[in-house]
């Protein structure tokens, strides 16, 4: 029996399959250990052509592929002998978190008839009005659901892109189509799975991450780490990528290939990001790659404007246990002033080692970093005021909004810190109406070509946006 909220209707033709086969494998790309239905039932549908199957990993010219996530790294498969085919069998290490993808193992797919999904009376319950920047790039998303095209939608942090997107998400689920919003981290999916269950909460809305319950459900709403697109194929009418220019889906290939693979040849592809590579900026300028901008926050106060300043050799004063004055300044003066801040540091080994530094200044300040077991907790300390600052890395480049919050870089210089970092690092100041403005600090031994582009493309964005009237200041 279907689950009590599916929205997914079945012809009243006489069936020839299982419709809670159809459920679970529609638009997606499984191993037999993933389908909890009989082997008998799988050869069944097998026959009459509502399943098809393929060799996990195929080879060619001596050279070996995974299907399911596109490596053709041949460093990446390992061959063991196996019990299934008896002799030696490959398999793809790049994909093995999901499960072990070999030359003998099969992966399935349904090709029946595709599921229909009810339309309820009201597809979408938010009432929010949108800015005149977030209107024109939301007519735009709009346009390429319709017309199942591609766009970049090129919004400033803080711009209030989700929201842009609702409306293109109404026009689609009116439709009948079946739409994925792709993220690379799990912590966005956490974020957003509420925000639009609480839009369209007469949709069933399905989160995909690791560990994910949602996993099995047929939703026609899906927002998804691009990792678990690896288990779709040919899935969705829309898919939306968000962060297509964050780590790891920006370094990753197979990431790529799995958004690729999980939407259909028909459908609209819609990416989101602040800071788009130089690739795809040089697509859009030749005309490859549709754009529309968003150059200015829903609030309609301009992003606040690094500032570099010089702090000397920070490298030798850290090893010398000292802080260079400059740097120690700035935290005492926020300290004083009770304002919350994030310190970006270059890496954890620098972080670690001035902790007892900046402990001397306050022996409140926290730390986070990608391989802290309570970074989530330590951000909603900071948020809360319960803490007065977080040192960090740039795992926190991303994906947090706390009111009043200013924010420095230390040595700002350092290759880590790309433009794409530095712009949204700035990105996390002044995002709420009641606090939009701020200061962002780049403290650095020399000036580098990043951070003199990051404050170039800041000072763009802010530029386009009074020019456009999209700025009240």
């Amino acid at each position: 029996m279907m689950k009590e909220g599916y929205s997914v209707e079945h012809s009243i033709i006489p069936q020839t399959f299982s419709p809670e086969l159809q459920n679970h494998l529609s638009g997606r790309h499984l191993l037999a250990s993933e389908i909890p239905f009989s082997e008998a039932m799988i050869l069944d549908h097998l026959k009459n052509g509502h399943i098809a199957q393929t060799s996990g990993v195929q080879s060619g010219n001596g050279q070996l592929t995974c299907v399911r996530c596109g490596n053709k790294d041949q460093s990446m498969f390992y061959a063991i002998p196996c019990r299934i085919c008896n002799r030696d069998c490959a398999y793809c290490r790049s994909c093995i978190m999901m499960g072990r993808v070999s030359e003998c193992a099969k992966l399935y797919h349904w090709t029946g008839p595709e599921l229909l999904y009810a339309i309820p009376d009201q597809v979408m319950r938010w009432e929010g009005m949108l800015s005149g920047g977030q209107q024109t790039a939301s007519q735009r998303v709009i346009d390429a659901v319709n017309e199942k095209g591609e766009l970049l939608v090129w919004a400033v942090c803080g711009a209030g892109k989700t929201e842009v997107l609702f409306p293109a998400i109404k026009t689609a689920l009116l439709a009948g189509k079946r739409i994925c919003l792709a993220t690379p981290r799990t912590d966005v999916v956490l974020e957003l799975s509420p925000r639009l269950k609480k839009a369209f909460p007469e949709i069933d809305v399905a989160a995909l991450y690791g560990g994910s319950a949602d996993r099995d459900r047929p939703s026609q709403l899906i927002i998804s780490t691009t990792h678990q697109l690896f288990r779709f194929i040919e899935a969705f009418d829309v898919i939306i990528v968000d962060e297509v220019d964050a780590f790891p889906y920006s370094a990753d290939a197979s990431l790529r290939h799995a958004v690729n693979k999980s939407k259909k040849a028909s459908a609209s592809t819609i990416y989101l990001t602040a800071t788009p590579s130089k690739r795809m900026q040089r697509l859009h300028g030749s005309g490859k790659l549709k754009a529309v901008t968003i150059p200015a926050r829903y609030h309609r106060q301009p992003i606040p404007v690094p500032e570099m300043t010089w702090c000397g050799n920070w490298q030798k004063k850290f090893h010398g246990k000292k802080i260079p004055s400059v740097i120690s300044r700035w935290v005492s003066d926020r300290l004083r002033q009770n304002t919350p801040f994030l310190l970006f540091f270059p890496s954890i080994q620098v972080l670690e080692q001035v902790v007892p530094l900046f402990h001397m200044l306050s022996p409140n300040l926290n730390i986070v970093h990608s391989q802290h077991p309570k970074r989530k907790e330590r951000v909603m300390a900071l948020r809360n005021g319960e803490v007065p600052g977080l040192l960090t890395t740039t795992i926190l480049e991303r994906g947090v909004t706390i009111g009043r919050l200013e924010v420095a870089v230390i040595g700002s210089e350092h290759e880590v810190f790309s433009e794409s970092a530095l712009v949204q690092i700035a990105g996390r100041v002044g995002r709420s109406s009641a606090h939009p403005h701020g200061t962002i600090t780049f403290f650095h031994y020399g000036k580098s070509k990043a951070m003199i582009e990051a404050i170039h493309h800041i000072q763009m964005m802010n530029k386009a946006a009074r020019e456009r009237g999209l700025l009240d200041a």
